[in-house]
């Protein structure tokens, strides 16, 4: 089975006036952490193994996880300073096992069928896949553009546009040789350093996905709380 990485190592400073004592993904959801919800979801579908890449208030994700799912693996790759989405991947690389895995941000949910987005990564032979959500209004998200097979021909974060478009899902699947192309121990952003230095490359958007919400300001968390609590 595939590995899933899941990213928890960033501040959320914008969350910080309703989630103050804990990393954003550990923010309450009813008597759940949003975090839980991210990895019951992916379990839901066989996935077993996760590695969370850790960094601010990382102690609070070791003690909390240390005796939590008794039918999960639970690895905790621990970062002594910040190193950036990519660069957290990277560290993570000696717990990954399997050829491809997963790898998602641990701030927003996006919901999708695993099993189908791993066939979809194996049947296009890609190098990297990435979920993508059609969104109304793309201005705090950036734009995603795919060709008629579905490979991404353009990706660009934050641009000022109230248009509707394919934005980045924060769900990829890499291969192991993603790795050649991550430096190591330094910060490095998936999104902002990793994507556009290797569109050359056989990368391909899913767009099969179904709700996605993020967790990155108060007003979405609010939003958040109150889908979730009744999606699972």
């Amino acid at each position: 089975m595939n590995d899933i990485v899941i990213l928890c190592g960033g501040i959320g400073s914008r969350l910080q006036a309703v989630v103050s004592d804990r990393p954003k993904p550990m923010a309450q959801m009813g008597d759940r952490s949003f975090l839980d919800i991210l990895i019951i979801h992916a379990a839901s579908y066989g996935y077993k193994r996760f590695i969370l890449c850790t960094g601010y208030k990382q102690g609070f994700i070791r003690d909390y996880y240390q005796d939590k799912f008794r039918d999960l693996e639970i690895i905790i790759s621990e970062e002594s300073s910040p190193l950036g989405t990519a660069g957290a991947v990277k560290n993570a690389q000696r717990f990954i096992k399997s050829n491809m895995f997963f790898a998602m941000n641990g701030d927003s949910f996006c919901q999708l069928d695993y099993n189908d987005f791993m066939s979809f990564h194996k049947d296009k032979n890609a190098f990297i896949s990435i979920a993508l959500v059609l969104k109304e209004n793309i201005s705090e998200y950036g734009r995603v553009l795919i060709d008629e097979s579905s490979r991404i021909i353009s990706f660009s974060e934050k641009i000022k546009s109230e248009d509707s478009g394919l934005i980045n899902g924060g769900v990829y699947i890499f291969n192991q040789s993603v790795f050649d192309h991550i430096p190591q121990m330094i910060q490095y952003s998936i999104e902002y350093d990793l994507f556009p230095k290797i569109l050359d490359k056989d990368i391909y958007g899913y767009i099969k996905t179904g709700k996605f919400i993020d967790i990155g300001t108060p007003e979405r968390y609010k939003q958040a709380k109150d889908y979730l609590c009744s999606f699972l």
